[in-house]
């Protein structure tokens, strides 16, 4: 379960050879982590709780297709209730108009007429019996359509129950992985000792602050600055909404909280679960997924970039994050930890979208 994946970086100071983490430590000598061997673990970490966040976007959107999915079924349901009590009126007044007939002895309406004395009532009745021959066939005319509709609601309703149990058991999955691979995440850390995990964390801030520097470094920053300055002086679309301002304000209310997949609030929130309720919040229903937000929001250059855009990380769309100014984001990092502030160019990001445009 804990394979060390590929070579670890350099220790600032030269370091013997670090051995992987195994069940019974960090390191198979008995002494503190080295920085090497304590590398390797956050690489691992960072591995396993990159692979609960694909999982947990499976997950979400399953359950946000199930849902779909349930209110699709109970409709069908309502339109083979609605059309089941139709059925039943049409067949009550086709049965009404056969027992008309049998009461005049079978004769057809025309010949009544015909053995009539009065020639008023004959015409008067000439009227009714075309009246109540165009009511009888759109009577069964409704009652054949009634019938055909049912059948195809029902049909529909079942193909829609498989496609429900398919898509639980898709979640379930999903649930499983994630389960597990936080499970493995959670047992690496409980290796460590209470020192070691303060260096751990250490690493992690300082693997932020390298990537955070080098994306500074590209003069991307200066870039969407300019562009954000421009904007707000030219009154030009492209300026912060105040949609996107009052996600913002949303979102850093929600500093603090803790991280838990699969929750969008108030108490706790996975990644996308912060992101999708802020925009809520401001009035503008997103996708749920980071996946589905990166597919179908509107996309914009990392330069153009301004407060309320998100930020889609890693190759797959597995993290997402919200832009507030300043080369910042907010986010709901992963389990163990709240929702923070940190560099937008701490990880490797993906893309820029923006809700609304």
């Amino acid at each position: 379960m804990l394979v060390v994946p590929g070579t670890a970086a350099a220790a600032p100071t030269p370091e013997p050879t670090p051995s992987a983490p195994s069940a019974s430590g960090p390191a198979s000598n008995s002494g503190p982590a080295t920085t090497a061997e304590l590398e390797i673990v956050r690489i691992q970490l960072d591995d396993l709780y990159h692979d609960a966040a694909v999982a947990t976007d499976a997950y979400n959107a399953a359950e946000e297709l199930a849902d779909r999915q349930s209110a699709e079924i109970v409709d069908l349901a309502g339109q083979i209730v609605a059309g089941e009590e139709k059925l039943a009126e049409l067949k009550a007044q086709a049965g009404a108009a056969a027992r008309a007939q049998y009461r005049t002895g079978g004769l057809p309406p025309e010949a009544q007429l015909m053995l009539s004395d009065d020639p008023r009532q004959f015409l008067d009745g000439a009227g009714r019996i075309l009246q109540g021959e165009r009511a009888t066939d759109k009577t069964l005319a409704e009652l054949e359509q009634i019938q055909d509709d049912l059948e195809l609601y029902a049909k529909d309703a079942s193909a829609g129950w498989e496609k429900l149990e398919a898509n639980r058991k898709a979640k379930d999955k999903a649930k499983k992985e994630i389960t597990e691979q936080i499970a493995a995440a959670e047992q690496l850390e409980s290796q460590l000792e209470q020192d070691e995990k303060e260096r751990l964390a250490e690493l992690e801030r300082q693997a932020a602050a390298r990537a955070q520097t080098a994306w500074v470094d590209t003069g991307i920053l200066d870039e969407i600055n300019e562009t954000n300055e421009t904007d707000e002086t030219s009154g030009i679309a492209g300026g912060t909404t105040t949609a996107g301002e009052q996600a913002v304000a949303w979102a850093k209310d929600q500093l603090g909280k803790a991280y838990e997949w699969g929750a969008e609030g108030p108490d706790t929130f996975d990644c996308s679960g912060l992101t999708s309720e802020a925009w809520a919040a401001a009035g503008t229903p997103i996708p749920r997924t980071s996946q589905e937000q990166w597919r179908q929001l509107t996309r914009v250059d990392v330069a153009d970039m301004r407060p309320g855009d998100l930020i889609v990380y890693n190759s797959d769309a597995s993290h997402v994050a919200m832009y507030v100014g300043d080369g910042s984001m907010v986010h709901s990092p992963r389990p163990g930890r709240t929702v923070t502030i940190a560099g937008a160019g701490s990880m490797p990001i993906l893309g820029v979208v923006r809700p609304g445009a």
